[in-house]
C-alpha cells in the first residue's frame, strides 16, 4: 500500500475536524458558551493530532498548505451556507487561487510524493 494513503486520510480528517472546530468557534460567542467552546477545543486538538500523523509521510509545508488552504475554502463555504455571510468578488478570486495552488502543488510539485 502507498504510504501516502494513510497520510492523506489523516490529513483529510484533520481538515474536516479543523473546519468543525472553527465553526464551533463562531458558535461559542467569544467563548461565552461552554459547549461550543469545549467542542472547539476538542476538535482543534484532534485536528492537530491527525495533522501530526500526516507529517510522518508528508513534508510540513505541503501538509500545512493543504490543511490551511482547504480549511479556508470549506470554512468560507460554511460561512456562506450556514451563517449567511457573503463574500465579494476579490474574496472569491482569492479562494479560487487557493484551490488552484493546492491543485498545482499536488499535481505538479516534486515535493509531494505520488
Amino acid at each position: 500500500m502507498n504510504p501516502l494513503l494513510p497520510a492523506y486520510g489523516a490529513l483529510a480528517a484533520a481538515i474536516l475536524l479543523e473546519v468543525i472546530g472553527t465553526t464551533l468557534l463562531q458558535k461559542s460567542d467569544q467563548f461565552s458558551k461552554f459547549l461550543p467552546t469545549a467542542g472547539m477545543i476538542a476538535f482543534y486538538a484532534a485536528s492537530f493530532y491527525l495533522l501530526s500523523l500526516a507529517l510522518r509521510s508528508m513534508p510540513l509545508g505541503v501538509a500545512y498548505a493543504m490543511w490551511s488552504g482547504l480549511g479556508i475554502v470549506l470554512t468560507a463555504a460554511i460561512g456562506f451556507f450556514v451563517f449567511k455571510q457573503t463574500l465579494d468578488v476579490p474574496a472569491m478570486i482569492g479562494i479560487g487561487l487557493i484551490i488552484a495552488g493546492v491543485v498545482v502543488m499536488n499535481t505538479l510539485s516534486g515535493s509531494v510524493s505520488h
